[in-house]
């Protein structure tokens, strides 16, 4: 008989698929981005917040629900197929060493987020409806959250659950690739003007146009590049050491206290002189008026540096991540420029600091977990992908 692998590798290479999905919001107002998921028997739609940061998906759940926040669907119902305590996604979920559960029949949950935010409940499995770009349809039996008791954090949006993206091995996008259905890459294009597309699978895109890093080992629950260094404006800041995340649950970049006074050293300087002043503005914390409003950024682009994170890769190259005024600044709704890079220290990151969506708008972010890289390339995410070089 064929081992798992060669059959794993053998349904890879007949398929030779992926799967896109589009993708709805913004970064400001609405302050997520979401997909459609077709789940259940028979199969109903859930919008998900996609979020490459936290590897478990979960629903909204009538278990029933003890505490469930407003959402656009009506509850999720369970078929009732538990996942039991031994299998390895349960033992995943668990912190290490305590993998425990009050009946061996079921696994119990519970995920906190770095917002506050948290979800308990059980696992479940059931059939999600998925379209190949081959025009094959997949009704995978996958695992997933029922969740009885959320907890909104601070960042709360009402939507139905969340679509876990990470490296664990309960992701769907791992779960999909434990059964050879597509490969364990996943990709995102997140548009400025609102909405993109999120894909499952390799043929999507041009890996030869993609800037590549690998994925740091030191930090393997995130899709993390490892260490970086602060550039402004083409020229070192002298703050190094900085461990970053991609983090699409986030909707704003959150740079630690270091990094995050430095840069408003530098932006502050550059504005020295310029005809904008700072204003009160409940949107974000810090934010410039000029002498009428702004209607967009093309408005205030001229007088804001680019800045960058850059990556050891392969321990000699650097690969950069540049963040121009589009990837760091908001135009409010009272028309003031605002900063949408705020400190993490302050809220509960302590070191980390996590690229959020304003600052992947516009760009093609693949994590490909076959070959343990993280890429990015400038794109455009207002069409979905038809072939590999149809949206760049």
């Amino acid at each position: 008989m064929l081992s798992g692998e060669m059959m794993s590798s053998m349904m890879l290479n007949r398929i030779g698929s992926s799967i896109v999905f589009p993708l709805h919001g913004n970064v400001y107002p609405i302050g997520y981005y979401n997909v459609t998921l077709n789940i259940g028997q028979p199969s109903r739609p859930y919008f998900l917040d996609i979020d490459t940061g936290s590897d478990l998906t979960w629903l909204q759940c009538d278990a029933p629900c003890r505490q469930c926040t407003e959402a656009p669907h009506p509850l999720y119902r369970p078929s009732n197929n538990l996942v039991i305590c031994k299998d390895p996604i349960c033992a995943s979920l668990q912190p290490p060493g305590e993998h425990n559960c009050q009946d061996p029949e079921q696994c119990d949950y519970e995920v906190e987020y770095a917002d506050g935010g948290s979800s308990l409940g059980v696992l479940v499995k059931d059939v999600f409806l998925l379209n190949c770009t081959n025009g094959k349809r997949l009704n995978p039996l996958l695992a997933l959250g029922c969740g009885y008791d959320q907890f909104p954090g601070r960042d709360h949006h009402p939507i139905d659950g969340i679509l876990g993206l990470g490296r664990g091995i309960s992701s769907i996008p791992s779960q999909l690739s434990s059964q050879g259905l597509v490969q364990n890459v996943i990709g995102h294009c997140l548009s400025g003007r609102g909405g993109g597309f999120l894909f499952f699978g390799e043929d999507i895109y041009d890996s030869s146009r993609v800037a590549w890093t690998p994925m740091s080992r030191e930090l393997s629950k995130y899709y993390s590049p490892g260490f970086a260094e602060l550039i402004f404006n083409g020229k070192s800041t002298g703050i190094i050491n900085l461990l970053a995340v991609f983090d699409s649950g986030s909707s704003y970049t959150y740079l630690n206290s270091r990094a995050y006074e430095g840069l408003l050293f530098s932006l502050k300087r550059e504005l020295s002189g310029k005809p904008l002043g700072e204003t009160p503005d409940q949107t974000l914390p810090l934010c410039w008026k000029g002498k009428k409003p702004f209607k967009s950024i093309r408005d205030v682009k001229k007088y804001f540096k680019t800045f960058a994170l850059s990556f050891i890769s392969g321990g000699r190259t650097k690969t950069k991540f540049e963040f121009s005024p589009e990837a760091y600044l908001i135009i409010s709704s009272k028309g003031n420029a605002c900063l949408g890079i705020l400190n993490g220290t302050e809220v509960g990151l302590r070191d980390l600091n996590v690229i959020g969506d304003i600052s992947m708008q516009d760009r093609l972010v693949v994590y490909n977990n076959e070959k343990q890289v993280i890429g990015w390339v400038a794109a455009n995410c207002d069409r979905l992908p038809k072939s590999k070089i149809s949206f760049f």
